[in-house]
């Protein structure tokens, strides 16, 4: 038999075989990829690395990948970070704002109508994208028409393309104009409202569409299983900690685990916890819009706490560094976008334990470094002891044995000393002691001669 006669065979042993071609669409599957909360570097490293998954060629295959969308914008470069993934995946990309009461507002509007079909849901809004300065500064005129300029025209260059309404989505930005998810739909911003992602799909299926490179396509969508790509542990973890409030949290924690281990040197544990949580925070805080006056007003209140135990201010000091926590902590992290904001809880939270913690320390840390040292021979100095036998003449000086606190010392004296005669330390040299005695000696004055 000839080898061509094989490969034959087994071809339509395969083809014919029961349930090749269900195998071959079972593998198939649509990624559902959440873009949930804010836009930062870690959300986009999410996004990207799910669209880089839906990507590789090796079975099973992802047919494609559902955006789900629910954010109130973020960071400028993040958001075109996603986009340029999305433009450029050689997976079509579903955007869909949902489930219902969800937004994608600001940055999360640019993402959307990036995508190769828009869709939202019944009850959910998008639009607000006009840029702002992430501390909330007012721009100057030139720097909001150059600002809008390149928002716009970056708006225009992928909305065209996907034949939307590019003159109504730049309303969005230099008008800060909000869709509801019909005023998008009746304005050729979005494809289609759905009500779930299956619900999209099943509008979707055999649907043609057009891809952003111009490539019209369609897919047998309806009923295909939806995977849920879930972002890493790393990723969960480090997107929790960018959150301003966990940051600000995190900074004081580890600055109170810093400050009992300096004062408290071979504890370990806080100084390693305190170091750990300190470098999260300050990781987070630069992730995020920071004013300089809100980290002087911090800096300001961690003084006045130091005063504050060093000084009988009588409180006010303490009051006066409260005040100012507080005011720091909620201008700190400055953002037109309240979720990057602190809130005032969690302010004061802080502020009130931070005080009364570091005044606390710092007054016992201050009290046992005013203490007397009772321990090896700076413990000695001032002490009193009884002379154990009389003292003779060693050189300049006069030399016997002391006992103090039940030990025996070698002391000298810069004059004779009795047996019993109680003495006080005011030196030690090595292993001797030098000392006077408690009482001085009144040196006594001989009586005049009796005149006769």
């Amino acid at each position: 038999m000839k080898r061509r006669d094989v490969i034959l065979g087994l071809f339509a042993v395969l083809v014919f075989t029961p349930g090749f071609f269900s195998r071959i669409e079972k593998a198939r599957f649509v990624a559902l990829i959440k873009l949930d909360g804010i836009v930062h570097p870690i959300t986009a490293e999410y996004v990207i690395e799910s669209l880089h998954e839906c990507d590789k060629p090796e079975p099973p295959i992802c047919a494609a990948a559902i955006l789900e969308i629910n954010t109130p914008g973020g960071l400028d470069s993040s958001m075109r970070e996603i986009i340029s993934a999305i433009l450029a995946s050689r997976t079509p990309v579903f955007g869909w704002v949902g489930p219902s009461g969800s937004r994608a507002a600001s940055a999360g509007f640019l993402i959307l109508l990036s995508t190769d079909v828009a869709s939202m849901a019944l009850g959910t809004n998008t639009g607000a994208a006009h840029p702002v300065f992430m501390s909330g500064q007012e721009m100057t005129e030139t720097m909001k028409h150059k600002v809008e300029n390149d928002s716009t025209a970056y708006l225009r260059s992928f909305t065209a393309p996907r034949n939307r309404n590019p003159e109504i989505a730049e309303k969005g930005i230099i008008d800060s104009r909000s869709f509801s998810e019909t005023e998008a739909l009746n304005n050729h911003l979005i494809d289609l409202i759905a009500s779930s992602p299956e619900d999209l799909l099943r509008q979707l299926d055999q649907r043609e569409f057009k891809r952003f490179g111009g490539q019209s396509v369609s897919f047998h969508l309806a009923g295909t299983e939806i995977v849920n790509f879930e972002p890493t542990t790393r990723q969960s973890f480090l997107s929790s900690v960018i959150e301003p409030n966990i940051a600000l949290i995190l900074m004081a924690v580890g600055a109170l685990g810093l400050f009992v281990e300096f004062n408290h040197p071979g504890l370990i544990f806080p100084g390693v916890a305190g170091a750990i949580a300190l470098l999260l925070g300050l990781f987070a805080i630069t992730l995020l819009p920071v004013t300089l006056t809100g980290a002087l007003l911090i800096v300001l209140a961690f003084t006045l706490f130091v005063l504050e135990a060093k000084v009988m201010s009588h409180g006010i000091l303490a009051v006066g560094g409260i005040i100012s926590l507080v005011l720091g902590s909620l201008i700190l992290i400055d953002s037109p976008i309240p979720e990057l904001r602190v809130r005032l809880t969690t302010a004061v939270a802080i502020a009130l334990p931070m005080a009364l913690i570091t005044v606390f320390l710092l007054r016992l840390a201050i009290k046992a470094r005013s203490a007397k040292v009772v321990t090896g021979a700076a413990g000695l100095l001032d002490e009193v002891g009884t002379a154990m036998e009389d003292f003779v003449a060693d050189g300049t000086e006069f030399g016997g044995q002391i006992l103090i606190d039940g030990e025996i010392w070698r002391a000298l004296a810069k004059q004779p000393v009795e047996r019993g005669a109680r003495l006080r330390v005011r030196a030690v040299e090595k292993l001797r002691l030098h000392v006077e005695p408690t009482t001085p000696t009144i040196p006594t004055i001989p009586a005049p001669a009796a005149k006769v």
